[in-house]
């Protein structure tokens, strides 16, 4: 784990972010930067240990804000909506715009996604980093893949500009206490909701809270120039039937699955740990145990 160091992480107070930031302000300085256009949102961020920096990634002021960080940890990135200029304005030069004013760190963790992969007919298909990269249709954010896209060839170009070590570690399925979507399935189950899915069977590689915060500071010694580029995935393939059936068991009902295909996107997102496990070692939570602790987290723990 790191200590002692000054880190920096946006996204701070997103679900991957909150729980990360909360984890390494205990035994490091942090600054969370993110617009918090929620003050609630502001003060969990102060209440988890680190220095709230208000910045908005379209347009980075970043007047107050140090250059001289240790590590920078960027998670924020945007997710909605179908401007394409503002997805590529926020996801691909905001990146460059943080590590052109961070260039002086030891190195950087830039978090993208398996949605830069082009989509293939085999649901089975086991995705590894040299894969092609191509649109994913997005019916929740069209314009997330190919701004991501943009985003790692941003980081990539900054690397060598900048004589920066980069890792850019593509996020597959995160949850934890504080979200997902694998937390947000087990929730519909025990409202009694059904889940809608993509396909039958639509695989994932989901990775746990613990292992992610686990996993940073691995992640972040293997920044290079040119950059390194890794899957962020649990070690084990599931599918969305295979996780539904053990959330109906944690729950105590009948979990119901609801397909509604949607051409173009993803038939399957099996991520190849390979390479991630070479330098992290292997995950510590399966899936299985992950979904346990989570259910008790969201449902069974006192309120």
């Amino acid at each position: 784990m790191l200590s002692d160091q000054k880190v920096l992480i946006t996204g701070a107070a997103g679900q991957i972010g909150l729980p990360m930031t909360e984890q390494l302000a205990a035994d490091n300085e942090v600054w969370g930067l993110a617009r918090f256009t929620n003050e609630d949102s502001l003060a969990q961020v102060g209440a988890a240990g680190a220095i709230p920096f208000r910045g908005d990634l379209e347009d980075l002021d970043a007047a107050g804000l140090p250059d001289d960080f240790t590590y920078v940890i960027h998670l924020a990135a945007l997710m909605d909506g179908t401007n394409y200029d503002r997805a590529i304005a926020v996801n691909a030069e905001g990146t460059g715009q943080l590590l052109q004013h961070c260039r002086t760190a030891k190195g950087a963790l830039v978090m993208s996604t398996h949605s830069v992969y082009r989509p293939w007919e085999d649901p089975w298909h086991r995705f590894v980093e040299t894969d092609p990269l191509g649109d994913v249709n997005s019916q929740v954010s069209p314009t997330y893949s190919v701004s991501k896209i943009a985003q790692e060839a941003v980081a990539r170009f900054c690397a060598r500009a900048f004589d920066l070590p980069v890792v850019i570690a593509r996020m597959n399925a995160s949850y934890g206490p504080n979200g997902g979507l694998p937390a947000y399935h087990l929730d519909a189950v025990c409202r009694g909701e059904a889940i809608t899915t993509r396909w039958d069977p639509c695989v994932y590689s989901p990775i746990h809270q613990d292992d992610i915060n686990a996993q940073v500071a691995p992640l972040l010694e293997a920044a290079s120039i040119p950059a390194t580029i890794v899957n962020w995935a649990g070690d084990e393939p599931v599918t969305v039937q295979e996780w539904a059936a053990y959330m109906g068991e944690l729950a105590g009902r009948e979990a119901v699955v609801a397909v509604e295909e949607a051409p173009g996107t993803l038939r399957g997102s099996w991520a190849d740990p390979t390479r991630r496990a070479a330098i992290t070692g292997p995950c510590r939570v399966g899936w299985r145990e992950g979904l346990r602790r989570t259910f008790q987290d969201r449902h069974a723990a006192p309120r």
